[in-house]
């Protein structure tokens, strides 16, 4: 766990610090992005066919995955790798599929009744 100095050194708060990791994944391209690595370490290149995202956009993306500190990178020649930096991304995934279920069984509900 991040200690309450070295979150005083950012100059944010907790809140700012989960609305960064929020905001990162906000978006369904980027969930997509990681759940596709999350079975192993992938290129760019790699990735492109297995989303149907052009290069461009691909590398948006994966940009501000690392910024958040969600994804890390490293250079294997011409080949930039990608990994999820802390698995547990994967439980707030899971957790937000959850909620967004159970939402939809209870609007189906009312509109059932």
């Amino acid at each position: 766990m991040i200690s309450e100095t070295k979150i005083r050194k950012t100059g944010k708060t907790k809140e700012d610090l989960q609305s960064e990791v929020l905001s990162a994944i906000c978006h369904p391209n980027r969930i997509k992005i990681i759940k596709v690595l999350q079975k192993q370490a992938l290129c760019n290149c790699e990735m492109m066919p297995l989303l149907g995202l052009e290069q461009s956009n691909l590398s948006r993306h994966l940009k501000s995955l690392e910024k958040s500190g969600i994804l890390i990178s490293w250079k294997d020649g011409l080949r930039v790798n990608y990994k999820i930096a802390d698995d547990r991304i994967l439980a707030i995934l899971d957790m937000a599929e959850t909620v967004a279920l159970k939402n939809i069984k209870q609007v189906n509900d009312l509109v059932e009744a």
